[in-house]
């Protein structure tokens, strides 16, 4: 299998060749918002008896994590002008993240997500985003110092979904690689807020080749790739392993996760 073989080496020497600050600084750029979560599992969002804010947000909670774990990290994205946008904003502080790339939007929201656990373990989300700061966020407002300082830039898909977002997304990842920046990619698919599933498919898969680094779930494979078996190697090598890609990892939920590299599909293309 996959997950046998070692990641190569070419990972490592990204990271050494770059100079700059001390610290293995890791840039995450997207999405911040305000989860609302009910006290118990298994009842739909309109059965919830009650809600607790909690912090959320895919590229936020990464920043939060690797500072957490002891590392350096930074976010950019916009917020709203609002009490939830600087309560996030102090959050970010709190754990030690650099928040100086953070914006603050008057004219729009903080996002909110009603999220609940249903019975057969899935989530059920219900957005509201219309539109929200996170999506207003303008290349001007790029905290592009910050970038150049990335060792590693990480970021998802939903930032893809509307202007300008978008395009600061992409001058932040063409700023970060320009700088020598890993560029590491989470699509965290929420088909919800796409116009529609064609739409997703082709937004994330916009920016598939660009990404050194690729973390995505077996769900998003079969929904990437329209194959029911998201356990094939062969799918993975034909349609998701990019020549510029260092390392694919695929999460498996509860069995924890498997990964690709060159090195391992070299080995797998030998028997397939």
């Amino acid at each position: 299998m996959a997950e046998d073989y070692a990641p190569c080496d070419s990972i490592n020497d990204s990271l050494n060749m770059k100079e700059g600050a001390n610290d293995l600084l890791v840039v995450c750029f997207g999405e911040m918002l305000i989860d609302f979560v009910p006290p118990v599992c298994g009842l739909s969002l309109a059965e919830a008896p009650s809600f607790k804010t909690a912090p959320g947000g895919a590229p936020a909670n990464v920043a939060v994590g690797i500072s957490r774990l002891g590392g350096s990290s930074a976010f950019i994205g916009k917020l709203g002008d609002d009490d939830f946008g600087h309560m996030l904003s102090d959050i970010l502080k709190q754990n030690k993240v650099d928040n100086s790339g953070v914006r603050f939007d008057s004219t729009a929201r903080t996002a909110l997500a009603f999220i609940t656990l249903r019975d057969d373990g899935e989530r059920e989300f219900l957005f509201f985003r219309h539109p929200s700061a996170d999506m207003l966020l303008q290349e001007s407002e790029l905290d592009v110092n910050l970038l150049e300082q990335a060792r590693i830039f990480h970021y998802g898909s939903i930032s893809l979904i509307s202007e300008p977002c978008r395009s600061s997304h992409i001058a932040a990842m063409r700023i970060a690689k320009k700088s020598g920046s890993i560029l590491s990619y989470d699509p965290n698919l929420r088909l919800a807020l796409w116009p529609s599933a064609e739409a997703a498919r082709e937004g994330i898969m916009s920016i598939w080749d660009q990404a050194d680094v690729i973390k995505i779930s077996e769900e998003e494979i079969t929904f990437l790739t329209g194959c029911d078996d998201h356990t094939d190697d062969k799918v993975v090598l034909d349609k998701l392993f990019h020549p510029n890609l260092k390392l694919l990892i695929v999460t498996e939920g509860a069995e924890g996760c498997r990964y690709y590299t060159k090195v391992a599909l070299l080995i797998i293309a030998t028997y397939i």
